[in-house]
């Protein structure tokens, strides 16, 4: 296998660079089995959930199987090793203070005449959390989406995360979910989950937001029930981008590339935009290498092949410009100061700063959420944070002389754009 390696300039458009940073977002095959599925859902509920379960995923399940009960959790917590506990404890900690800190704060300023205008924050009452669990049993995801629901002060966590062939959730996932705040659990993934979250059925009332990553069906669901729900942002197939330069270490950057190319879907990116030749072909070399070594080979290597490319720039400066054009779901930043090029960062759903910073410390325990925008929507998404569980309400309360100083505004509007009830309910308090 050749990876491939391209040169690249801002005023050099190469067909092969340009290719790989117009990935689709969404699948349009994933997308029409999606409406087709998500209809039935709608129109049938808990039926057709059952149906689809059996049909995807090769389950047979009854009504009353769907929720996972508190005798499975319990015995979720007496499986768990105390590795994984203590590991579990950490991250929790570590993703609750990150949101906590960076949760906005309701706020007010005065008006000219001594009235008040602001912004308030409520929690969602009820929102849908969608875990993935079929090519990796994705606890990390736990941490990163249930969390912020908590500490957001969601009252009702509604989550759903695909069984195995027999029906069993992953005991890692169910000792996560219940640590992290879940309330409400059910067997159901894909497509279906989507569905039922977002339409409701006799057994699962409907939410008011969905959040979490999946791959294509799952990101082509959450597209087109956009309207009966609210969402977080397209958070599809896994992706990194690595701008370097001499100094980084090869066999480093390969490992942080392979990181995310295992991930399974097929449909993962990897990209490293270097100013050194020398460089990009020791990083081919280290990916072949490191890939025959991994449990996820046969993943890795249809990523290596179809998704993983090597772009060489005469500068690091035009590398950093070429990031922004792909806007990544993740950038690493390893070349010399790396600090000093965080701040020309326009388009990317993180960033990772300097050798020490592998993306994998953003995946499992940093703090930040791990659910990030995907196939070049950084360029119009952010990733989740705690105030994605949360609505922002705008208020303002005038005084008289408020809206005696503004009233010549609101008359002069309600005359241009023929709104003359508009103009009446300003002047009416001052005549009555």
């Amino acid at each position: 296998m050749e990876i491939k390696i391209e040169k690249w300039a801002p005023d050099k458009p190469n067909s092969v660079v340009a290719s790989f940073l117009k990935r689709p977002a969404f699948d349009p095959v994933a997308e029409t089995t999606a409406r087709e599925t998500l209809e039935t859902i709608r129109l049938n509920g808990d039926i057709a959930v059952l149906k689809y379960i059996e049909d995807y995923d090769g389950v047979s399940l009854k009504v009353s199987d769907l929720r996972v009960t508190q005798a499975e959790l319990a015995e979720a917590r007496d499986t768990v090793d105390p590795q994984f506990r203590n590991a579990a404890r950490e991250v929790y900690k570590r993703v609750m203070t990150f949101s906590r800190a960076g949760m906005k704060k309701d706020w007010k300023i005065f008006s000219p005449k001594g009235g008040e205008l602001g912004e308030q924050f409520v929690p969602f009452d009820r929102v849908g959390v969608y875990i993935p669990g079929g090519q990796a049993p994705l606890v990390s995801s736990v941490f990163m989406t249930v969390t912020l629901a908590k500490v957001a002060g969601v009252q009702e966590i509604v989550v759903c995360t695909p069984s195995d062939s027999t029906g069993r959730v992953n005991p890692y996932i169910l000792f996560a979910l219940e640590m992290a705040g879940a309330t409400e659990i059910y067997r159901v993934g894909g497509i279906q989950a989507i569905g039922m979250m977002a339409y409701g059925t006799k057994t699962v009332r409907k939410v008011q937001k969905i959040v979490g990553p999946g791959g294509a069906y799952v990101t082509a669901a959450k597209k087109l029930v956009y309207g009966d729900v609210a969402l977080d942002l397209v958070a599809g197939p896994s992706e990194i981008a690595i701008l370097a330069d001499e100094t980084a270490p090869a066999e480093c950057v390969a490992a942080d590339l392979l990181s995310q190319a295992e991930h399974g879907t097929g449909h993962e990116k990897a990209l490293l935009v270097t100013n050194s030749a020398v460089l990009a072909n020791k990083v081919c070399d280290q990916l072949l290498k490191q890939a025959g070594t991994l449990g996820r080979r046969q993943a890795i290597l249809k990523v290596l092949e179809k998704g993983t490319l090597m772009v060489v720039v005469n500068t690091i400066g035009d590398g950093m410009e070429l990031c922004n054009q792909f806007a990544p779901e993740h950038l690493e930043i390893m070349v010399r100061e790396p600090r000093n090029w965080l701040r020309k960062v326009r388009a990317a759903g993180a960033v990772f700063v300097g050798v020490w910073t592998p993306e994998s410390a953003g995946d499992f325990v940093a703090g930040p959420s791990h659910v990030l925008p995907t196939g070049g929507t950084a360029a119009m998404y952010s990733g989740l944070t705690v105030d994605d569980f949360r609505r922002r309400t705008s208020f303002m309360a005038f005084t008289r002389a408020d809206l005696q100083e503004t009233l010549p505004v609101i008359e002069a509007f309600g005359r241009v754009e023929g709104l003359d009830a508009h103009a009446r309910a300003a002047r009416m308090r001052f005549e009555v």
